[in-house]
């Protein structure tokens, strides 16, 4: 007698449960459509959490240093290639100085796949690894100061592009030539 009383008791607990689960969901759900119908389909405001977007659009701040340097500054990203006695290391180089993007003989797991990591496998390895990391971040273009031709081809062939566009700069109302936005020619 005393289960009976239970168990109709606990069937009684899980109907209510589920009643008012029913509810909560229906309320949601009507509030959820309430709000589309009253939207235009227009968002109020538009969050960019690309921390790269203003650099592909070209009108990103871009140091321009010192003509008579050598190497130059005038870059948004950078590679930049360091051979110690045992490894290779490629790395991107933002032009605020911090490093966005690094591959080195050093990991683990390239090095296993290695028979030596300064030959020039080491490097194809690298260049190939290097452009994956950088277009998995949103990094496309980017200069280079080295001439290490199994890196280079690799990361070209990977889609990274070895140079930069120019920064835009808008034209003076009075200026014969008018060069094309980049944002608008997509």
């Amino acid at each position: 007698m005393k289960t009976e009383k239970k168990i109709i008791v606990n069937m009684l607990v899980c109907r209510q449960s589920k009643n008012l689960l029913y509810r909560v969901t229906n309320i949601n759900l009507k509030r959820c459509m309430g709000s589309i119908s009253e939207d235009s389909g227009h968002a109020e405001f538009v969050y960019n959490r690309n921390p790269r977007n203003l650099e592909k659009l070209r009108i990103a701040y871009k140091p321009a240093g010192y003509h008579l340097e050598k190497p130059g500054r005038e870059f948004w990203h950078k590679l930049q290639v360091t051979t110690s006695k045992r490894h290779v290391t490629a790395s991107v180089l933002h032009h605020t100085g911090m490093v966005p993007i690094l591959a080195t003989t050093a990991e683990w797991a390239i090095r296993k796949q290695l028979f030596s990591t300064l030959d020039k496998m080491a490097y194809i390895t690298i260049g190939k690894v290097l452009a994956q990391r950088c277009l998995e971040c949103g990094i496309s273009d980017m200069i280079h100061t080295y001439e290490l031709e199994a890196l280079l081809e690799n990361l070209s062939k990977g889609g990274v592009r070895l140079e930069e566009d120019p920064r835009y700069k808008s034209p003076n109302p009075w200026d014969q030539e008018r060069p094309e936005k980049p944002w608008e020619h997509y």
